[in-house]
């Protein structure tokens, strides 16, 4: 699972990975939650005869996802993540795995190590980027949904899969990488059907992230500033033997940070 993210690098550094020929002005964030507005890339196929370039373009989409077909939006579970495995054949899903993939840009993730049942200790979290930096790409999906009053609203969920070997011992999910040669494959969604794209939904490679061991600051979405993503001070230890933090709280709607685009 994916349950917050980053992205610091540039709005001139998305647009050159990306291959976007415009981008809005966006400052760094440390600590994005669910509801709060994310950064995706769609590909639109472009219909000219003998034209195969994929236009892409960069928008703000809620993190959490949406199916059309819900009917109320406050009785509906909040989706963030997509289980790669089985989106092409969950109801809520799997049009978008067929008409509507994005990538998602981030600087990395965090993921809190969980003790086991029983345990009194308590979760641990972990700044997980890549090894060597830059911006990394999920895989993801996107749905506008239309309210019954008419408005729209952009709503998207990161895809995951099973850990890599970094990852494994501090969870069983991590999100889905696509790497920036695999990048006009996945957004074609005019040509390339779900069964075309599986190979790219999966692990990282194994020394693609490094996880560092981070204070509780993270759990606190009003903490959205670099010293969240600080090592923490303690000796660092393995996973479940080191100094425990609280588990992260369900974001709020309200929070302040929604207000930074």
């Amino acid at each position: 699972m994916c349950g917050r993210f980053s992205l610091t690098a540039t709005p001139e550094e998305v647009q050159e990975l990306f291959g976007l020929e415009e981008i809005e002005d966006f400052p760094p964030r440390y600590n994005i939650a669910p509801t709060q507005p994310i950064l995706v890339i769609t590909g639109d196929r472009r219909r000219e005869e003998g034209d195969n370039r994929t236009d892409r373009r960069a928008l703000l989409a809620r993190w959490g996802f949406l199916p059309g077909w819900v009917k109320d939006p406050a009785e509906f579970p909040l989706l963030i993540n997509a289980r790669s495995e089985t989106a092409a054949e969950k109801a809520s899903f799997r049009a978008a795995m067929r008409h509507r993939r994005v990538l998602i840009a981030a600087s990395g993730f965090y993921e809190w190590h969980r003790p086991g049942k029983g345990s009194k200790e308590k979760s641990t979290p972990y700044w997980i980027k890549p090894r060597h930096g830059g911006i990394v790409a999920f895989g993801g999906l996107m749905e506008t949904y239309m309210s019954a009053d008419g408005a729209e609203m952009d709503t998207a969920a990161v895809l995951t899969v099973g850990p890599n070997r970094e990852v494994a011992p501090i969870h069983d999910r991590m999100p889905v990488v696509i790497h920036p040669e695999d990048f006009s494959r996945w957004l074609d969604c005019l040509n390339q059907e779900p069964r075309h794209v599986a190979d790219l939904m999966a692990p990282a490679p194994d020394d693609y992230f490094e996880a560092i061991r981070v204070s509780d600051l993270v759990n606190k979405v009003a903490n959205s500033g670099p010293e969240v993503q600080e090592p923490a001070t303690d000796a660092p230890a393995a996973p479940g033997s080191e100094k425990p933090a609280r588990k992260p709280k369900a974001a709020d709607p309200a929070d302040k940070q929604m207000k930074l685009f």
